[in-house]
């Protein structure tokens, strides 16, 4: 006689979510399958219409006409009106020649796609944007929000101003001097446990500005040292460098001596709370405002890996980050300091 008992037990438990991971990696495997078929789809699509418009004349009635046939022969298709036809033959010329960019749009959905191809404006920009989507499985939102706080353009300012610095401490390529919390909702004039508040309250919009690979350790982290308790204002864990990160929250400018506050933190957690098969930790001063001139000055003879970042509650203006980020680089170009000389990589 079988029994009818299915209480889970500890053991069964465990056996049930080994099955669901299966389930979900297969899930995965099948949408990224599916995804690659219909991209590969409408490249070929727009290869056809690109090639028709060059040999033939093809203008918008006729891809119109297009559109009416493919609509009325199967019956119920999604995703062949006239401007998405017309959107498959731009996307096929964007990347057709591009040996570098071509298989990466096949990596994220043709919603996405649509996105970075009509507001990123340089192939270098896509890549950072198909390679940022791709690695972090964003969704259309997430993709819109970085676009919107002008993510390509901070991480590249910060690549160029920063080089030195990460350069010494590899740890620090995880971490910006910039960074946009507009979703925090906090008045201009705050404290710093009310913009601590604000973080932990919307932690996964700070994760998402941070990187997916951090997640939270603590907030206000308590350390001890001697017979004395000190508190870090955020303490992070990045998955993929496996090291601590230490984060001090300045609603003031950034002055000297913030730095030593932070190294000492550092010091401390390596002693006391890292773990043997952790690397060093890393630590990044969010503060209000800075000079750069004083930074360079407080980091140069540091070595401890730390950055200084600044923090905005606002999006910024697009337009003032790639004119700096243009400055930057014509100067770095004069120095004799372009990307041709280091590993060309574009680190996201």
């Amino acid at each position: 006689m079988t029994s009818d008992d299915t209480r889970v037990t500890p053991d069964n438990h465990a056996a049930f979510e080994e099955i669901a991971a299966l389930i979900d990696r297969s899930r995965k495997r099948i949408f990224r399958s599916v995804n690659r078929e219909l991209i590969d789809l409408y490249w070929e699509i727009g290869r056809y219409i690109s090639e028709k418009i060059k040999s033939e004349g093809w203008g918008k009635s006729v891809v119109a006409d297009f559109s009416d046939y493919v609509l009325t022969r199967f019956t119920g298709i999604q995703g062949f009106s006239a401007s998405n036809i017309w959107r498959m033959r731009q996307f096929y010329e964007i990347y057709c020649n591009n040996e570098k960019l071509a298989p990466l749009v096949r990596e994220i959905s043709w919603a996405q796609n649509l996105i970075v191809m009509s507001r990123a404006k340089s192939d270098e920009a896509r890549e950072f944007y198909l390679l940022l989507s791709s690695k972090n499985n964003y969704s259309k939102r997430e993709l819109e929000r970085q676009i919107d706080s002008a993510l390509f353009e901070r991480t590249m300012i910060s690549n160029e101003q920063n080089k030195l610095f990460i350069e010494r401490s590899p740890g620090l390529t995880a971490l910006r001097d910039s960074y946009v919390l507009e979703f925090l909702d906090i008045p201009e004039h705050h404290k710093e446990k009310e913009l601590r508040k604000a973080i932990i309250t919307n932690l996964r919009d700070f994760i998402l500005e941070f990187g997916r690979d951090f997640t939270l350790v603590g907030e206000e982290y308590q350390i001890q040292v001697g017979n004395k308790d000190f508190r870090v204002d955020l303490l992070l864990y990045n998955r993929e460098l496996s090291c601590l990160v230490a984060i001090e929250l300045k609603v003031t400018d950034f002055k000297p001596e913030h730095l030593g506050q932070l190294e000492f933190y550092l010091e401390a957690l390596d002693r006391n709370v890292r773990k043997p098969n952790e690397n060093p930790s890393v630590g990044l001063i969010l503060c209000a405002g800075k000079d750069d001139e004083v930074v360079e000055y407080a980091l140069s003879r540091s070595m401890s890996p730390a950055l200084i970042a600044e923090y905005q509650t606002r999006l910024p203006q697009k337009a003032l980050l790639e004119n700096k980020l243009r400055e930057l680089r014509e100067l770095a170009e004069a120095e004799g300091l372009t990307d041709d000389e280091d590993d060309g990589g574009t680190r996201i």
